[in-house]
Order: structure tokens, then C-alpha cells, then sequence
């Protein structure tokens, strides 16, 4: 269906019949033909009425996602195509919202999909209900139930990777809001002896191999398991591992569902524990061994299986093995212990296998019990979710199959009446006469099974009970004798002659003719399976156990609570299980979901026919079909059906007025059909026939035809008429545009022809008023220039008796102020730039002028330099200034201070406040300091040097150790007299200190440094802030240093170094150190 398409009926865009109630014919073959166009085309839902039959499609379909979720909630059940979702919905409006108690009934062979359908249920109802922290934590509780009752329940047959070994019926318990309080889970007939023995190409439950492939190499070591599957005789070889199953990923989820679900830890532990004595339980082995009085005992072959087992059980080996060789049998006061030879033994020990294996999966339904149960009193709804095993006939039928085609019975039985009750109720509700309907009642099958004295399962528990030797051929004898005459009972040995000869059926067989089909019951196994014998010895032995679970599962082995009572037998169990599950599905409103697998081969786009018929014949579809269409086959509330069908009529097209019933009336006797063919409810239509129906739709379908044209028709006039006008709009407005557009142009045109106009009208009127003012101008000139040679003439002959006597004089100072005034208009030009490094300067033009022109040259580098000193900040001036010092102290003296000039004076090399190795360094010394160096210290034994920390600060000079910080030596600046160097390229510098003063004891530092010329500067300019006398900076390539007593000559001379262009020191004798400086 595509997104836009708006479905709102079942009969809409419907492929093939979506309720086999319409179907026409109705056989078999068209009912088959039917499931199967809607498979092709992925529709795997059909409803026979209220029923879905559900089809496995073996893949994964789009069609159970959240928006399917919303789109199935709060509709009616026929609004929208066949669906799961829809009959949940229905289920639980009608839980909610009118108080009726709900059970979805959901049967089906093996592979049909039973268990998946209960989980879309259970999803699609945790869905759609109240939201909550608490009400999360029970629905989260109810799912994780699933995957651990799967993991212990279910096991891969050949039918079915994830087949049900067992029936479940869950009641989820709601609040009067529809919220989800808890649930309560019963089990049914778990296949026990799947523990022992796996038919081939089937495995046993999946627990087993989910230990094995998850559980962690410590966690089996503590269970006392190995991951290789062929170590473990109970676990068959051929399918123990499946495509597509993640056993170990699937044995996480169950231990994180059991978590969830609310089992403890040391629970979780116990449990494996006990599905792991059961796994070892299959290595025991026996071997026979003759006694003294003639008689056979088994003994076991290997004890290392059983200590281990009693290892993880608590069990005493000795009791354990005891219990394996002999039997106790109890009769009032005497006890009597026989011996059990190899067969009995190995039956005992698959017993106890199967009977801890069954009781460790009922403590789990118990278990779950606890945590899902609702914790209030408060009066509940129940919905039932009935997931059981469906009718099966095999080739070879045991006791399992009888137990489980006699649920089968009860459950069609039930369907059968509540189906009739519920189409009887309906009937009498809207008020429509109801008539009786023939069908084949079951109930015939039901009581030859469970009646109390001439029942099958009577005759077997009796026979089982009696004493004397019991087998399957007398529990047969005994049949053939009391059911012979039975019409649904058949047997080769039976009183009725018409079996005599059939070869058929087998001697020791006998046959049902069940509702679905006739089914052979091969009787081997009858009775020991019914008996389900777990002797007393082995009992005991397990109550005895110090494991807490093992204990709890075997209360009969209590010494003190020992009961001499046979036990029930597993049919009577079950019948009774049965019965009170028949009793509680009564009470409540029932939904079907009938299960059907298209193909054996478990694939998808199969459709087999043969198979789907005979599930649709063992599922008693086509007598569903029939009982529902006994009466009508079509029901619906008169407002969609008059919403649905109003068009096929004048009066009630488009809209009727009146009531919806008075409609359809209108309408059908309009349309003319007969009176016969339908019935008017008091709230639904009820039609007969499905060609009535079917007429209606065809009706229906070509009327929408004709209103489609319509629509078509009008839609494309009002489309034309809508395009005619928005073409006529827009021509206006593009001719309003366009007129408006055409007048810009030619007011532009008009406009720039009329500014040009003017440009050259006032072009005309400035060159007349220029001329004008030019020949003014030059009239003025002339008339100046005539006043000024006759004012000059009259100046000459007044003045030229006095113009001769100084005339020399006048000339050479106008010339002079001339040249003057010439200069410095060419200086102004040629100045050079404001930098106090250009030393460019413009050439004298006149000797006269050299001495001015230096002086000028002379005041402007002045200025120039003052300009650029004014720029600097007070930190600048300083470090200049002190670069000015140690020009004046070592400029062409010291042949390191060239490399120095560029180099700024940092001072604080070694940023001891910031440095936390120097943090003691730093406590001890309060004054600002000026200088922090690493030096070298010379010692005068041997010329090496020593790394020191040299300080200077405003009042002491300071060496302290470099790799411990302590202060080594303390000189105050009044006692430094002297610092001497070389005049060469190297960092050697004497500190000599005054005679006589505390720190001269061990005499003068003889250092070296690679910022010589920096700390040498700071020294000077610190020692005369201080003291006020300059500090006397020797530069010799030979000088005397002090050294304690005596005094060392430092001789520098040039050489070739080893170690490059490093200046090294030697000793050469007592009195002499000689430095070679490359």
C-alpha cells in the first residue's frame, strides 16, 4: 500500500479475501488457493472472523515496526488489512475499557511461528500501554520471562530451530487503567526425555550448548565442563550447531534476562550448576559384575564423572554411588535392597537426569513467578496468552504425542463452543432470530481419552497401579477389550472384525480417528513413561545434598516425610492440568491465532500444499469457516457501512442527515436486494451471503470509478480555469511592468539629453565670463606694470645721486641673503632620516657656508637622537644605558664585545622564582636579584671547572651549588675591588676581593661565563650605585689572582683547541695558569 493511500477498510486494495468468511467458494482448495496468493504477496495474516491464521514467512517482514504499532492502536478490528497487532488491540481495548477478562489462544504445529506470535503479542501489549518507571520494570520483567523460559524449554528439532518442548500459559495481570501489574506463568508437560535422548538431526534444550559456547573458561572450571560438545554423551553430534544461532550471544542474554527478571546471583550460580551435574550425569557408565549368589549388579566404570558431580552437588560420593547399584523398596514396616544390573542402572541414572532436569525448569516457572506476580490486591484484569504445542502425527506417535493431540481435543472443543456461544450472544444482542447449526462436536474423542472409567488414560493409570507384571501389550490387551466397540477407537487386536485384516496398522499399535485426522499410536514406552518411576534411593540421595536448590526439588526424600503413596502418574497430572486450564480459559473472552508452516524446509517465498492442507484439516479451519457463516457472513455497524457504500445511492450521496441505521435501509432498498439476503441488528447490518457482498464492492468499485472521472473532470476544469487566470494576472502585470519599464527608458533619455543641453549652455557661459575675466586681469597687469616702471623711473631720478656710493655694499648682502636663503630651501628638501644610524648628509654647495653647514649637521643628529630617545620606555633606557656602560668599559678593548652588542641583557637566566628546584634558593635570598648565571668556577689545583650558581643582587655577590641550591659563598660589593680579564675572545673573569675582609678567606673567584660582558656591566653599574666609587675593570692578558696564601699568575695565549673553539685551562705549575683561547 503506498504511504499516501488511506485504508480504511478490509476490503480496500484486498488481495485475494482477507476473511475467509467471504470466500466463494468456500472448499478446500479455494481456501488453500486463497493462503497462498496472499503469502506470495508477504501478506501472512488472514482472519476467519475474529481468528487470524498466521503463516511463518521464514524471513523478516516491515510489518512490526513502531509506526505498524500506532497505526493498528485504537482501531476497529476490520479497519485495516489482517494483522497480529489488530487482534491484540482488540484484545486489549476490550481488557481495558468494558472489563472483560482476555485469553489469546495460539496453536499450531511445531515451526509454525506459536512462539513468535506470543511475543508480538506481549510486545505489541507492552507497547501500547501506560508508561512509568514501574510500569517499565514489569513489562521489561514479563519480556525477559521469554528468552530464559526459551533457552531452558526449547531446542532445535528438525521441524524448527526454536521449537517449544514444553506449553506455556501466561495471565499478564493489568490495573483498571490497563497498566500491567504483573503475570503468573504455567507450565505444561515439559519433554523431559529430550535430557537423554535427541531424535536424530535434533538437539537437546538450549541451555546446554549456550554454557558451553559462552560461559568463560573460570566459569567452566567452576561448573567442571569442557567447551567441546563431544565430551558429553547427552548432547548429540550431528546438529549441534545451527546457522544462524549465536549460542554464546544468546547465553549472555539469558544471564542479563535473568538479572532483569530478578534472580540473585548465587540462584543464577546454583542453577548452572545443576544443568551442569545434569550434562555429567551422561558420561556415568555402568559395567555388569557378577555376585557370589549368581545374580547381576552394575558397577560404575570411571569415578571421575561422579566426583565431580557430587563435587558440584554436595553430594556424598559413597550415597550417590550406592543409589546408582541398588533399589530400597518399602512395604509398611519391611524394606527390602536388590541389586540393579546394567540396564536398571542406566535407567535410574536417565531418570534422575529427566526428573532434575523437569523439576529444575518448574522451580524456574516458580521463580519467575515471585518476581513477575503483582506485589498489589488490588482487583485485576487478566489477559491469557495460551502458547501451546500444536496437533501432531508423526511416523512413529509415543505417549507425548497422545498426551499432546488430547490437549488438542480440549482446546478445539473449547474453540468450538466459545465460538458458537460467542456468534449466539451476538445474535441474540442485535436481536436476530438464531437458528441451530450442525457441526461435529469432539467431545465424542474427548471423553473415549479422559473418562474416569473406560478412558484411555483411566485404563493406563489402572494398569500401571495393578500388580503382577505390567507391560504395554496388557495396557493394549486392556484397550482392545473396553474400547473395541469405540466408532473413534481402532486396533489389529480389538473384538471389531473390520480391523482383522488391515495391514496398516501394526499389532502393537492402536489408532483415534482425532477431529483433525486419524493418528497411530505406537504403545511401546506407554507405561514407563506414564509411571515416570524416579526410585526412592535416588531421591534420598538428592535431599541429602548440601546444594540449597537440589535439596528444595527432592522434598519426598526427606527421611521424615517418607510417603509410602504411589505417586500421581504424568497422564493424570496432565489431565488435571488440562482440566483447570479449560476451566480458566471459560472464564474468559477468547482470541484465536491459528499458526500454519508453508514448507518442512524452512525458507522463504515456499508454499507447500500439501503440508499447509493438512494443518488446515488437523486445525479444523474449514469447520471454523462453516460454523461462522452458518448464519451471516458479514456483519457491520451501520455508520461505515453507510459511510462505506453511500455513494451507490442518490438519497444518501453525499451526505444523509438521518440516522445511519434509516440510511442503509435507504440504500438497500434502493440497490434492490432481497429481503432474504440480509437482516437488520440493532447496531449492524448483517448480510448472508458473501455475493452480496461482493455485488456491493463491484457496485461500489465502479461508482468510484464514475466519481473519480468526475473529480477528474471538474479538477481538470477548475485546473484549466486556475492556469487561464494566473496567466491572465500575470500578462497584466508584466504590461504594467513593461509600460513602466518603456517610461524609465524614455524619462532617462529625455532626462540625459536635457543635462548635456545644460553642460553645454554653461560650458558657453564659463568660457565667455573666463575671457571676460583674463582680459580684465591682464589690463590690471599692465596698468600695475606701467605704474611700477614710472614709480621706478621717478624712484631712479629722485634716488640716483645716492644709489651710486653704496651700491657694492647692497648688491653683495642681496646676493649673500640670496645664496642664504637658497641653501636653506635645498637643505629643507635633502634632509636625510629621522634613524641616529644614517650618517647620510647633503653637500656643502658654497665654502663659505662649511662651518654653518657642520653645525647645522652637528644640531640635527642631536635632535634626531633626542626624538629617538624619547621614545623609549623606562625598562629600555635602562638596558641602554647599560649597553652605553659597556661601550665605554669594552669597546675595542675586549674582543668578545662585538658578539655582544646585539645580544639584549636578560639578567635572570635562570627565572629562579618560577623554577620549584630553586625554591630554597629562592627562601634564602630576600634581596631583588640583578643577575642569575650559571658559571663556571676554575679550580686553581687543576684548572677544571666547577658549575656554580652566580647571583648578584644590590648588595652581595652570590655562589651557590647548582644542583642543590645552597649558597657556597656571600660577598658584599664593598669588598669586590677588582674584576680582571683578557682582552681576547673568551668568558674568563677574576672577582679579587679586599685583603683582610671576611669573605677573602679562601681568596678571589676565578670564573668563567658566556655573558662575561653583561654580568661584568651589571657588576660595575650595582658596585657604584652602591659604594659610589667606580669598580676598577682590569683588561690584561696577564694577571695575578689570589688564591688563599698565594698568588696565581692567569697567563691567556692563542692555540689550537681538541674540542673546538671552547677556551680550556691548565695547570702549568704552582704559580702559573695558563688559558689557551683559540
Amino acid at each position: 500500500m503506498a504511504k499516501m493511500e488511506v485504508k480504511t477498510s478490509l476490503l480496500d486494495n484486498m488481495i485475494g479475501v482477507g476473511d475467509m468468511v467471504l470466500l466463494e467458494p468456500l472448499n478446500e482448495d479455494s481456501f488453500i488457493n486463497n493462503l497462498k496468493k496472499r503469502f506470495d504477496h508477504s501478506e501472512v495474516y488472514t482472519y476467519i472472523g475474529s481468528v487470524v491464521i498466521s503463516i511463518n514467512p521464514y524471513r523478516s517482514l516491515p510489518i512490526y515496526t513502531p509506526e505498524k504499532v500506532e497505526e493498528y492502536r485504537n482501531r476497529n478490528f476490520y479497519e485495516l488489512s489482517p494483522h497480529i497487532f489488530a487482534l491484540s488491540d482488540e484484545a486489549y481495548r476490550s481488557l481495558r475499557d468494558q472489563d472483560k477478562d482476555q485469553c489469546i489462544l495460539i496453536t499450531g504445529e511445531s515451526g509454525a511461528g506459536k512462539t513468535e506470535a506470543s511475543k508480538l503479542v506481549m510486545s505489541y501489549v507492552a507497547a501500547v500501554c501506560g508508561k512509568g518507571a514501574e510500569v517499565n520494570q514489569v513489562k521489561e520483567q514479563l519480556l525477559q520471562s521469554n528468552p530464559v523460559l526459551e533457552a531452558f524449554g526449547n531446542a532445535k528439532t528438525v521441524r524448527n530451530d526454536n521449537s517449544s518442548r514444553f506449553g506455556k500459559y501466561m495471565d499478564i495481570e493489568f490495573d483498571f487503567k490497563g497498566d500491567p501489574l504483573g503475570g503468573v506463568i504455567s507450565n505444561y508437560l515439559l519433554e523431559k526425555s529430550r535430557v537423554v535422548k535427541q531424535p536424530r538431526g535434533e538437539r537437546n534444550f538450549h541451555i546446554f550448548y549456550q554454557i558451553l559456547s559462552g560461559a568463560s573458561e573460570d566459569f567452566l572450571c567452576k561448573l567442571k565442563l569442557e567447551q567441546d560438545f563431544s565430551r558429553y554423551n547427552y548432547l548429540g553430534l550431528d546438529s549441534a550447531k545451527v546457522n544462524g544461532v549465536d549460542d554464546a550471544a544468546n547465553f549472555r542474554t539469558v544471564r542479563n534476562a535473568m538479572q532483569i527478571v530478578g534472580f540473585m546471583d548465587h540462584e543464577t550460580q546454583s542453577v548452572f550448576e545443576v544443568v551442569a551435574a545434569v550434562l555429567k550425569l551422561g558420561n556415568i557408565e555402568f559395567k555388569p559384575e557378577s555376585r557370589v549368589n549368581g545374580l547381576d549388579e552394575s558397577k560404575i566404570k570411571d569415578k571421575n564423572e561422579l566426583k565431580e558431580i557430587c563435587e558440584l552437588t554436595g553430594i556424598d560420593q559413597s550415597v550417590l554411588e550406592r543409589a546408582f547399584s541398588f533399589r530400597t523398596v518399602e512395604a509398611k514396616q519391611e524394606k527390602v535392597s536388590t541389586t540393579l544390573n546394567v540396564a536398571q542402572a542406566y535407567y535410574a541414572r536417565d531418570a534422575l537426569a529427566k526428573n532434575l532436569y523437569s523439576r529444575l525448569f518448574s522451580w524456574l516457572v516458580t521463580r519467575i513467578n515471585e518476581s513477575i506476580k503483582a506485589q498489589t490486591k488490588v482487583r485485576k484484569k487478566v489477559m491469557g496468552v495460551l502458547d501451546i504445542y500444536g496437533f501432531e502425527i508423526f511416523e512413529d506417535n509415543s505417549f507425548e504425542q497422545f498426551i499432546i493431540n488430547y490437549c488438542n481435543e480440549k482446546l478445539q472443543q473449547i474453540f468450538i463452543e466459545l465460538t458458537l456461544k460467542e456468534e449466539q450472544e451476538e445474535y441474540i444482542r442485535e436481536g436476530i432470530e438464531w437458528t441451530h447449526i450442525e457441526y461435529f462436536n469432539n467431545a465424542i474423542i474427548c471423553d473415549l481419552i479422559e473418562n474416569n472409567q473406560t478412558g484411555i488414560l483411566a485404563m493406563l493409570d489402572e494398569e500401571c497401579l495393578r500388580p503382577g507384571t505390567v507391560t504395554d501389550d496388557t495396557f493394549l490387551e486392556k484397550l482392545n477389550q473396553v474400547c473395541a466397540t469405540h466408532q473413534h477407537f481402532e486396533s489389529r487386536m480389538s473384538k471389531c472384525s473390520r480391523f482383522l485384516n488391515d495391514t496398516s496398522l501394526p499389532h502393537s499399535c492402536f489408532r483415534i480417528q482425532h477431529y483433525a485426522g486419524k493418528v497411530m499410536y505406537q504403545v511401546e514406552g506407554f507405561v514407563d513413561k506414564n509411571n515416570d518411576l524416579l526410585y526412592r534411593d535416588l531421591s534420598q540421595a538428592m535431599w541429602k545434598a548440601n546444594h540449597s536448590l537440589i535439596k528444595a526439588l527432592f522434598p519426598e526424600g526427606n527421611p521424615t516425610k517418607i510417603n509410602l503413596k504411589r505417586p500421581p502418574t504424568a497422564g493424570s497430572q496432565f489431565k488435571a492440568s488440562v482440566a483447570t486450564l479449560m476451566k480458566n480459559l471459560q472464564t474468559k473472552n477468547p482470541n484465536y491465532i491459528r499458526c500454519i508452516k508453508p514448507n518442512d524446509k524452512k525458507a522463504a517465498h515456499i508454499f507447500n500444499d500439501a503440508l499447509v492442507c493438512h494443518q488446515i484439516r488437523y486445525l479444523g479451519l474449514l469447520e471454523n469457516v462453516r460454523v461462522r457463516r452458518a448464519g451471516y457472513a458479514f456483519r457491520q455497524a451501520y455508520e461505515p457501512c453507510l459511510e462505506r457504500y453511500k455513494m451507490l445511492c442518490k438519497q444518501t450521496w453525499p451526505h444523509w442527515r438521518g440516522p445511519a441505521r434509516a440510511g442503509v435501509e435507504v440504500l438497500f432498498n434502493e440497490l434492490e436486494i432481497p429481503e432474504e439476503e440480509f437482516s437488520f441488528g440493532r447496531s449492524k447490518i448483517f448480510i448472508r451471503n458473501p455475493r452480496t457482498l461482493f455485488k456491493l464492492e463491484d457496485l461500489r468499485k465502479q461508482r468510484l470509478e464514475d466519481l473519480a472521472t468526475l473529480i477528474e473532470k471538474i479538477y481538470r476544469g477548475w485546473k484549466c480555469r486556475t492556469r487561464f487566470l494566473l496567466m491572465k494576472k500575470s500578462q497584466i502585470v508584466i504590461a504594467s511592468w513593461y509600460r513602466r519599464y518603456a517610461q524609465q527608458k524614455k524619462y532617462q533619455k529625455i532626462k540625459s539629453s536635457a543635462i548635456i543641453v545644460q553642460s553645454y549652455i554653461r560650458g558657453w557661459k564659463a568660457r565667455k565670463l573666463l575671457r571676460e575675466l583674463k582680459h580684465q586681469k591682464r589690463c590690471n597687469e599692465a596698468a600695475t606694470i606701467i605704474a611700477a616702471y614710472w614709480h621706478g623711473t621717478q624712484v631712479r631720478r629722485e634716488y640716483r645721486k645716492f644709489f651710486r656710493a653704496n651700491a657694492g655694499r647692497k648688491i653683495y648682502e642681496f646676493t649673500l641673503q640670496r645664496l642664504m636663503q637658497k641653501y636653506f630651501l635645498e637643505m629643507k628638501n635633502k634632509m636625510p632620516s629621522l634613524s641616529p644610524i644614517d650618517k647620510n648628509w647633503p653637500a656643502r654647495p658654497y665654502l663659505f657656508l662649511d662651518s654653518t653647514h657642520k653645525e647645522l649637521k652637528r644640531i640635527f643628529h642631536l635632535w634626531r637622537c633626542k626624538k629617538y630617545r624619547d621614545q623609549f620606555t623606562d625598562q629600555q633606557k635602562l638596558i641602554y644605558e647599560e649597553k652605553l656602560e659597556a661601550s665605554e668599559l669594552f669597546k675595542d678593548k675586549k674582543a668578545l664585545y662585538p658578539a655582544s652588542v646585539g645580544q639584549p641583557f636578560q639578567g635572570a637566566y635562570l627565572e629562579i622564582s618560577k623554577n620549584p628546584k630553586y625554591k630554597k634558593l629562592k627562601d634564602a635570598v630576600d634581596e631583588k636579584i640583578i643577575i642569575a648565571e650559571v658559571v663556571n668556577k676554575i679550580n686553581r689545583a687543576n684548572g677544571k671547572a666547577t658549575s656554580r650558581i652566580f647571583l648578584l643582587t644590590k648588595n652581595n655577590v652570590l655562589l651557590a651549588d647548582q644542583k642543590s641550591g645552597n649558597i657556597k659563598s656571600e660577598v658584599p660589593l664593598g669588598d669586590v675591588t677588582k674584576v680582571s680579564m683578557s682582552s681576547q675572545n673568551d668568558g674568563f673573569f677574576a672577582v679579587h676581593l679586599k685583603e683582610g675582609s671576611g669573605a677573602a678567606g679562601k681568596g678571589d673567584f676565578l670564573l668563567s661565563s658566556d655573558h662575561l660582558i653583561e654580568m661584568a656591566t651589571k657588576l660595575y653599574r650595582t658596585t657604584l650605585s652602591q659604594t659610589k666609587q667606580k669598580l676598577n675593570i682590569e683588561i690584561s692578558d696577564e694577571f695575578l689572582v689570589q688564591f688563599r696564601q698565594d698568588k696565581v699568575c692567569v697567563k691567556f695565549i692563542q692555540g689550537s683547541q681538541k674540542n673546538g673553539n671552547i677556551p680550556t685551562c691548565k695547570r702549568k705549575n704552582n704559580r702559573l695558569l695558563e688559558v689557551a683561547v683559540p
